[in-house]
């Protein structure tokens, strides 16, 4: 049966997307079957693999308001071994349509369940805000993975998360736990990236990944050509350390 991880922390620009597209191919070169989710409106997940999100018609968004079925807005293969549902800026109409529906809540996680059994992983990507998008990412998931970028204002708005975490845990997800945070963006030529880390390790009572993503030029051009790190530049330091992450999250089940 699938694990599905939700990335999501609704701090934007802390490379959540980044994480998700580069986790989620990682995982698929480590020949494990993986499904990637864009729950975001941005559809910058559904970019950052090469497609045109303005083109799509069935997205994710088509999916939760019952307009069509699973299998309908699954993109197969997009790499080997990785599946995506696509979104574009349809979702944002979300929210409000969503108001009127019963248990809501569940929406994604009834579909997800359809299919978890032909996945390893699935790994949504949430939107940079709590909203009930995200509350139906953390009622699906199994479990929460938290980027958290490697700058001053790093636990700003972090409590928040985690008291929606438990909000969730408690009242409709009662099996989710927090993957674990992985630090983004360090440049450990500097001092702060570096208290950053330390900072937050000392505060945080969470797990925290050993593998740390650098600010990497190769990372950031990336998504600009529609592909992974590991199909753009494997060779990067970029490519290297969501690869690492990856190993890291695959020895939890071995």
């Amino acid at each position: 049966m699938g694990r599905i991880i939700a990335v999501s922390n609704q701090k934007g620009g802390v490379g959540k997307t980044t994480t998700t597209v580069n986790l989620a191919a990682c995982l698929a070169d480590q020949g494990q079957k993986v499904l990637a989710v864009d729950l975001d409106p941005q559809g910058n997940m559904t970019s950052g693999y090469g497609l045109n999100k303005n083109e799509i018609e069935n997205t994710v968004y088509e999916l939760i308001i019952g307009n069509i079925s699973i299998e309908q807005c699954l993109i197969s293969e997009v790499i080997e071994n990785l599946d995506i549902i696509p979104s574009n800026i349809n979702l944002s109409a979300a929210e409000v349509e969503l108001a009127d529906f019963e248990d809501k809540e569940y929406i994604l996680r009834k579909d997800l369940e359809k299919v978890k059994d032909n996945y390893d992983y699935i790994i949504i990507d949430c939107p940079p805000s709590l909203n009930m998008l995200t509350i139906n990412a953390m009622t699906a998931a199994d479990s929460i993975l938290i980027p958290i970028q490697c700058e001053y204002y790093a636990l700003e708005g972090l409590s928040q998360l985690i008291q929606t975490i438990q909000l969730v845990q408690e009242r409709l997800n009662p099996d989710l736990e927090i993957e674990g945070v992985v630090f983004t963006m360090c440049d450990s030529r500097t001092n702060l990236s570096l208290q950053v880390v330390e900072n937050v390790k000392n505060n945080l009572k969470q797990r925290i990944f050993e593998t740390i993503i650098p600010r990497n030029v190769r990372l950031a051009e990336a998504p600009s050509y529609g592909m992974p790190i590991t199909y753009y530049d494997s060779k990067s330091s970029g490519a290297i350390s969501y690869a690492s992450l990856a190993e890291e999250i695959l020895k939890e089940r071995r």
